[in-house]
Order: structure tokens, then C-alpha cells, then sequence
């Protein structure tokens, strides 16, 4: 299968990331050459492209988002479950986990895919139906980040049996009454956080296998944040857990 990466950032990650088949580079006619396009065109040499001129309204028949620049590219690169586990075992730092369950809007999981990359994620989790999958509407929401991640398609409960048996704790950002803060959680070892679907929250099977539930403290009359916030949060105190430690 191929599809249309399109946005400068997104198709410059892709290029850089080396992880798919690319098979065409098209730019807008009459596009200036600058900002990023000029080492867009060196990559695209470098994996044997030539690029291509058309309408600007070809290209928006593709995206709505093109910024003069589409790349033709093989099918996202889905990894395996022990994938990430072993990409964990390469690190210097106990393992850092990201399972989203059911998270439905392509935005959101742009968004999250794009902090996780961004907090340096060993690998994420998501189901593989029921759930917004890795498009190119989500490479262009995390920025191209989606290219530098690994992430599995995997049942959520299988995979968090899976890291306990890694000595990781499972946190899911729920706010049930046994939530707790995380100035009253452990972030700093292996750690894997749970973001559930943006209305329903994680599922019941779900929140039974996490080992503790986290929330975020409201100070202000909001009495929540979306779930690609709340994650977005979460991960970077985890991080900074981790960099204290």
C-alpha cells in the first residue's frame, strides 16, 4: 500500500527517518526553493528521487495542509510488541512506555505521538481497531514525529501483562477516587502511562490492570483537560521524574 505524506515538516521526517519506501516527490509549480525544501530535495536525491512539478491545485486534491510538498511513500511501519521492549533494553534509563486506549481523534494522537517523541518514548501502544491509526492526517498532526516512534498494534491488556513482567509500573490517567497525584507516584523507574479515549476514559478491563491511576491536579474552575493535554502533561512530568533521578 502507498500513501501521501504531505506538509514540509512531515515529509522532511519521513525522508530523514529512512523507515518507509518513498516513491515520489512532488512540489508545487513555482514553489521557492527555501526553508527546509532545499534539504527536502537533498534527501530526496539521496533515496534515488527526482522531484516532480504540478498545479498547486494537485496537490490540494491531496491535503488541505501541502505546503507545496507531497511525498508518495509506502504504508506506515507498524512495530512489533517485542520491538519496543527491546528498543527499551538498548536504553541508558529504565524503561518509558505510552499505551493510548482507544484514542479516536486523529489530532489527539497527532498530538501525542508528537510529545512522546518529543520526551524521548521507548515505544507506544495502540489497538489495532476501534481506534484512529497512524495516517497521514496523524504524521502531519505530530509534525512528522510518527516517523522517529516505534509503535505496535496490540491488544493493551496483553501488553501491559507483558511490561509488568518487565518490573514496569503501569499508570492510568483516570480520575477515579483512588486516583492519585503525582507528586505521590513513583515516575521515575520503568513506567508505562495509559491515556484513555477522550470521552469515555480508559476501559474497565483496562483501569482493573493498571497498577496505580493518576490525576492531574485542577486548580482552575475546568474541572478536566482533553486527553491529548492531559497525556501531553503526564509524559513530561514523567520525564522529569526520570531526569531528576
Amino acid at each position: 500500500m502507498r500513501e501521501w505524506i504531505s506538509g514540509r515538516n512531515p515529509v522532511y521526517e519521513t525522508l530523514r527517518a529512512k523507515r518507509r519506501h518513498v516513491f515520489r516527490l512532488v512540489l508545487a509549480r513555482g514553489i521557492k526553493l527555501e526553508g527546509q525544501l532545499p534539504e527536502i530535495l537533498r534527501l530526496a536525491r539521496l533515496r534515488g528521487l527526482a522531484p516532480e512539478e504540478a498545479p498547486r491545485d494537485k496537490l490540494d486534491a491531496l491535503s488541505n495542509h501541502h505546503q507545496g510538498v507531497a511525498l508518495e511513500a509506502s504504508e506506515y511501519p507498524y512495530a512489533a510488541l517485542e520491538d519496543l521492549i527491546q528498543n527499551a533494553r538498548n536504553q541508558p534509563e529504565p524503561p518509558f512506555f505510552l499505551l493510548l486506549d482507544l484514542i479516536q481523534d486523529p489530532q489527539n494522537l497527532g498530538t501525542l505521538l508528537r510529545t512522546a517523541e518529543a520526551v524521548g518514548i521507548h515505544g507506544v501502544v495502540i489497538p489495532s481497531a476501534q481506534a484512529a491509526q497512524v495516517t497521514p492526517t496523524v504524521v502531519h498532526a505530530s509534525s512528522g514525529a510518527t516517523e522517529h516512534l516505534l509503535v505496535a498494534q496490540h491488544n493493551l491488556a496483553q501488553a501491559i501483562d507483558r511490561f509488568k513482567a518487565l518490573d514496569v509500573w503501569v499508570y492510568g490517567l483516570d480520575e477515579a477516587p483512588r486516583s492519585r497525584t503525582p507528586s505521590e507516584l513513583r515516575l521515575d523507574g520503568g513506567v508505562a502511562l495509559v491515556v484513555g479515549n477522550e470521552g469515555s476514559g480508559l476501559r474497565e478491563l483496562v483501569r482493573k490492570k493498571c497498577d496505580e491511576l493518576l490525576r492531574l491536579p485542577m486548580r482552575g474552575k475546568i474541572e478536566s483537560l482533553n486527553a491529548a493535554a492531559a497525556g501531553s502533561i503526564a509524559l513530561y512530568l514523567a520525564r522529569q521524574a526520570r531526569e531528576r533521578a
